[in-house]
């Protein structure tokens, strides 16, 4: 009679533990998805097709680096239509070109406010709703310089102040630098940033960090079973991962140096004639939407 009581009362905690299990909420699968972002705009007649491998699209406020012209202009809609998101971006200043300003007695504060009142111009023209992230392009890698970083936290906290939010797209690779007794280190240009607005209690900056030596970049993949995760990029909580760019960087995409074309520039995949040439750079997302620009 003992032992058919344990066994009942056995059977009982078994069925209790299992229900108590069942009853718990399942973590949702993490869902990462895959955008492109390029200088030129590739024709509206082109979404589609790119909207069979892409969720999201890089969107230009400004000329993009190098060009004297914005092709991206007055595309939002029609890249809307066509089910994009959007990685809202800024042109900014080159280190040479804030000093330049600052010998001409701007100082980088104050030309970082006149930036950040054009992107925000710019956001508002093109039918940006109020709380999409803007990200500042900070092309320059590693520590920055102290009228770099001036005009970079001005530039976020003015955008900050304009019901929009401040994000920065910059470096995650990181290079070789010294600490304050002069020892070596590796630092990333987004791990100072967020050093510089953590000492200085500034607004929280969403990042777009750009890291493509592989590994831990795949190279030029964006079919879903090859896509990284943005957290293997090494910047953690980081809203987007650039991991491939046209052209590779030889020196540091060896190991995934097949996944490009012939001539080093990444292209998408199964494109047809229209999109043979176009270059992209890849990105990866846990949104499809990592601007919040719908």
């Amino acid at each position: 009679m003992r032992l058919v009581r344990l066994l009942i009362l056995t059977i009982a905690g078994v069925l209790a533990l299992a229900t108590a299990h069942a009853q718990q909420p399942t973590k949702a699968a993490t869902h990462n998805y895959a955008g492109f972002d390029a200088n030129d705009y590739p024709g509206d007649d082109q979404l589609a097709e790119l909207h069979k491998h892409f969720a999201f699209t890089g969107y230009w406020l400004n000329n993009p680096p190098g060009a004297d012209h914005n092709p991206w202009v007055g595309k939002r809609d029609a890249l809307k239509r066509a089910g994009f998101g959007f990685l809202v971006v800024f042109n900014g200043r080159l280190d040479k070109e804030i000093l330049q300003a600052q010998k001409a007695g701007k100082l980088p504060a104050a030309l970082a406010g006149e930036d950040a009142a054009t992107a925000v111009a710019a956001a508002r023209r093109e039918g940006f709703p109020g709380g999409t992230i803007i990200f500042l392009d900070q092309e320059e890698g590693g520590r920055m310089l102290p009228e770099q970083a001036a005009y970079l936290l001005a530039w976020t906290e003015a955008v900050a102040g304009s019901g929009y939010r401040p994000g920065v797209y910059a470096s995650g690779q990181p290079v070789p630098d010294e600490d304050e007794n002069g020892r070596h280190i590796t630092i990333t240009t987004i791990e100072d940033i967020r050093a510089h607005v953590a000492a200085q209690h500034l607004h929280t900056i969403a990042f777009w960090v750009a890291r493509d030596n592989c590994p831990p970049a795949p190279g030029c993949v964006a079919d879903a079973a090859r896509l990284p995760a943005p957290d293997l990029s090494g910047t953690l909580d980081a809203d987007a991962w650039q991991y491939a760019q046209s052209p590779r960087r030889k020196s540091i995409t060896q190991a995934c140096a097949a996944t490009y074309s012939r001539d080093s520039n990444c292209y998408m995949p199964d494109a047809g004639p229209a999109l043979a040439r176009y270059t992209l750079d890849l990105s990866v997302s846990a949104s499809p939407d990592p601007s919040r620009g719908h």
